[in-house]
């Protein structure tokens, strides 16, 4: 298996016109300068709305990223571990049309 920044990466290279970029320090993929995923604690974290966002924070180990960690969660944003690379495809897909529709 390859390592969860590879995972990260093959996660959005099918995006049309995904950016790297930083968010916080941390390496992220943006569209049009707008952040929808970024890699935070060997876990993939994602920009969700409605009802992916509550599916995927129902995940085990799941939970809102909190960059800081000084209990300031950033309500939209959801952090998944590693455990669960196979779906990061899947949700970096949800995150990058999220983004993409509010622009």
């Amino acid at each position: 298996m390859s390592s969860p920044e590879n995972h990260f990466a093959a996660s959005v290279s099918a995006l049309p016109d995904a950016q790297a970029g930083q968010l916080f320090g941390k390496p992220c993929y943006k569209i049009n300068g707008k952040a929808f995923v970024c890699f935070f604690q060997q876990a993939m974290v994602f920009k969700l709305a409605g009802e992916t966002h509550r599916e995927t924070l129902a995940l085990d180990g799941a939970r809102l990223f909190d960059p800081s960690g000084k209990g300031r969660p950033m309500k939209d944003w959801v952090q998944v571990p590693a455990d669960y690379a196979d779906h990061w495809p899947e949700l970096a897909q949800a995150a990058y049309h999220g983004v993409r529709a509010q622009q």
